[in-house]
């Protein structure tokens, strides 16, 4: 009698103590959002623009398959890291800097503590990179196009270098980052699918057929935002295509079905070729990402969000045609 009273009364604590660690996980998450949009800032206030996604010289393709570093790497300094700021250079792909150490970094304010893939990655079964859980607005659909050297409608972008004054929406109502997770699948280098929005998830699902898939049965296959040094969309960045935790399903043929996102064309693979990227914010918060504003202001945004909204969110309202390149260089 005695032992089963003490396991109702052990079943009845369980679901609080559970709620309690999720709402302290929900506190640290958004405090690492917090952190990392006042390092935005921070970044703006040194260099008078916002940092880009990416580097890439316009006119030339990438010569290894990694370039210069992403907005995660750029903003170390403001996050007291500088320890591994100095330790590499930020013109230089990240892979070619293994020995440094710094790519295989847990960087904490990077990872929610909700996320169960804290874990590095690794190639031929050494470290290789630590994977993140925040990623930074890069828009609605448009990542880059090369050939012009026009940017996305979000946030960031290849070779950005906006102002405050360049958000028209105003910096409160323009997202800065967003929960996204570690060890996503997703395929990559398809053919253009051009301007047109995605309106269902098996519009993109349709075009796995012949594309580069990084996905599998084990979390090492899957390395959608594995790469926190890597400035490209899938790795660094989220896109508003889709409301958060939408469900892209794609059947693989090893019979498993996968949540995905997608990347038409890796930036700084092509001359020509636009990128074109469903990068959807997910979180394992139940029914919520948390979401970060340019203003600093952080959310709970729930999935049930109006898509035009979240779309509207995702925007600085930038003009068809606008030039990448904005604003003070540096």
């Amino acid at each position: 009698m005695v032992i089963a009273i003490i396991g109702i009364l052990i079943a009845l604590l369980l679901p609080a103590v559970q709620a309690a660690r999720e709402a302290a996980r929900r506190a640290a998450c958004k405090n690492n959002l917090k952190q990392i949009a006042l390092a935005v800032h921070n970044y703006q206030t040194s260099y008078r623009v916002f940092p880009p996604s990416f580097c890439i010289t316009q006119g030339i393709t990438l010569s290894g398959n990694n370039g210069s570093w992403s907005i995660h790497g750029r903003i170390l300094p403001y996050l007291e890291r500088g320890d591994a700021y100095d330790l590499v250079k930020l013109n230089i792909a990240w892979d070619a800097q293994l020995d440094s150490g710094v790519p295989q970094m847990r960087i904490p304010i990077f990872l929610c503590p909700s996320d169960p893939n804290d874990t590095v990655r690794t190639k031929n079964g050494l470290p290789y990179i630590y994977p993140h859980t925040y990623g930074f607005n890069f828009g609605t659909w448009l990542v880059w196009n090369p050939a012009t050297n026009e940017g996305g409608d979000g946030a960031f972008f290849v070779n950005s270098h906006l102002r405050p004054a360049d958000f028209r929406d105003g910096l409160s109502n323009t997202l800065c980052a967003a929960e996204v997770k570690a060890f996503t699948p997703y395929f990559r280098n398809t053919s253009d699918p051009g301007p047109n929005v995605p309106v269902a998830v098996e519009d993109v699902a349709a075009r796995a057929s012949g594309a580069q898939l990084k996905l599998g049965s084990s979390t090492n296959d899957n390395t959608g935002h594995t790469e926190w040094c890597d400035g490209r969309v899938h790795h660094s960045g989220f896109t508003t295509v889709f409301t958060p935790n939408t469900l892209v399903a794609y059947a693989h043929s090893d019979g498993a079905t996968y949540d995905v996102d997608f990347n038409s064309l890796q930036e700084g693979k092509s001359t020509t070729q636009p990128t074109y990227a469903a990068v959807t914010s997910r979180s394992h918060h139940p029914g919520i990402v948390h979401t970060v504003s340019m203003d600093g202001s952080v959310h709970a945004t729930n999935d049930t969000i109006d898509p035009g909204a979240w779309r509207a969110a995702g925007t600085r309202t930038m003009q068809p045609g606008e030039s990448a390149v904005q604003g003070d260089s540096y």
